[in-house]
């Protein structure tokens, strides 16, 4: 029995290692590869095609921009010098970028120094004082993504500002601006700040720099310029070197009293700005003929969503199915204000004109996406009427407008 049960062990162990070393001479690899869609994903396919009703796609109304004869290149235009046009991404940035394009080219035309700032800085500091004003106000004042012009200089006398290279806003190996996360989440806290009434203003503003700095990164404290550390409210006095208070905004609305000082009623404008000169529309387009006569630009802002507005043509402009060039005049802008027709989606620079058939022709330079779908990315034209009827306020440096401002009382 004994000598059994070691021939079987025997056998056993024999049988092993033949069997190991059969593994050793073939053996079994684990590797990645991409799932393989099967019969599960068909019928998922198959089940969700016979829910889906079809719909015939909406279109929209345009004008047939095939026949109208519009500019065909910035080169046609007076340019005055700025900094080339990028994209906000996915965001409502318009107003930063614009305005911030618009002061890069006041240092120039002021110093001939070619400087580019950071848009961003300015955008996180705008939010915390979104929120800040929301917790003040408790819930009542607007936390968007838009806001005005002349935000810009606001948050810089407040914050300073910083070079472009300084604070870009985005995380490493990231191409594009894409706020939607994080306006959703802000919008979303403060939305459960209102229904708790936690209005502890240092927690919240925490908690909104915390959201911001996660998609964002926090901003610089200091920066590098010239060898010298510096910072953001000496950068803006040593190297950015702009009175800001030597800019001035205009709008044109018959609702208000003329050559008088009032707000621009928006909801961008959420910090109620009551700083806008109101003025007559002839006296409103002649001043932004002017600057841009005289070498400066402008930042400008207003309507966006016209049959006479398209991205592919490149072009801003009014169909005469609209209202005729001639019946433009303070009463259609101002009842297109009242009816909702006209609101303030956009804001843009105005960068050069064109003088064609007596009228004016204006180069935009724009950091939306539809500026990038025709021939002429980052540009818009739009005729001397489509800023007429819809572009609703501007800002100008007061050199331009003296002999303006002294209709005004003091």
């Amino acid at each position: 029995m004994k000598r059994l049960t070691v021939f079987v062990l025997g056998a056993s162990v024999l049988f092993c290692a033949q069997a190991l070393r059969a593994q050793d001479t073939q053996r079994d690899r684990a590797v990645f590869v991409e799932p393989k869609p099967g019969f599960f994903e068909d019928i998922k396919s198959k089940a969700a095609a016979f829910k889906k009703k079809d719909r015939p796609g909406k279109k929209e109304l345009r004008m047939d921009f095939g026949v109208f004869k519009a500019p065909a290149s910035p080169a046609e235009f007076a340019q005055s010098w700025h900094t080339p046009p990028i994209s906000q991404g996915i965001s409502g940035m318009c107003w930063c970028f614009s305005a911030t394009s618009y002061f890069e080219s006041e240092i120039y035309r002021l110093t001939k120094r070619q400087i580019k700032l950071s848009e961003l800085y300015t955008v996180y500091w705008e939010y915390v004082e979104k929120a800040r004003r929301f917790v003040q106000e408790r819930g009542e004042s607007e936390f968007g993504e838009g806001s005005e012009a002349n935000a810009v200089a606001r948050m810089w006398k407040k914050y300073g500002i910083v070079p472009a290279e300084a604070y870009t806003g985005k995380k490493p190996g990231q191409e594009v601006h894409d706020h939607a996360a994080m306006f959703a989440e802000m919008q979303a806290y403060l939305t459960s700040v209102k229904r708790m009434n936690s209005w502890n203003e240092e927690e919240v503003l925490s908690t909104i720099r915390s959201i911001l700095n996660h998609y964002l990164g926090a901003p610089p404290s200091s920066v590098l310029a010239g060898g010298k550390t510096m910072i953001p409210k000496e950068y803006l006095e040593k190297v950015v070197r702009l009175n800001l208070d030597d800019y001035v905004d205009f709008m044109s609305l018959m609702e208000k009293p003329y050559f008088q000082r009032g707000e621009l009623e928006e909801p961008d404008n959420w910090w109620h700005s009551a700083e806008y000169y109101n003025v007559p529309l002839d006296e409103f387009m002649a001043i932004l003929k002017r600057a841009l006569r005289e070498s400066h630009t402008v930042a400008i802002g207003g309507d966006t969503s016209e049959p006479g507005y398209e991205g592919h043509a490149g072009v801003g402009v009014i169909p005469t199915f609209d209202i005729p060039s001639g019946y433009i005049d303070e009463s259609a802008r101002q009842f297109r204000w009242s009816n909702h027709s006209t609101t303030d989606d956009h804001g843009i620079h105005i960068v050069g004109y064109l003088e064609k058939d007596g009228k004016d022709w204006y180069l935009i330079k724009d950091s939306g996406s539809g500026s990038r779908n025709n021939s002429h990315p980052g540009y818009y034209f739009y005729h001397e009427d489509y800023v007429k009827l819809k572009m609703l306020g501007f800002t100008v440096h007061r050199d331009v407008v003296e002999d303006v401002l002294k209709k005004f009382p003091k």
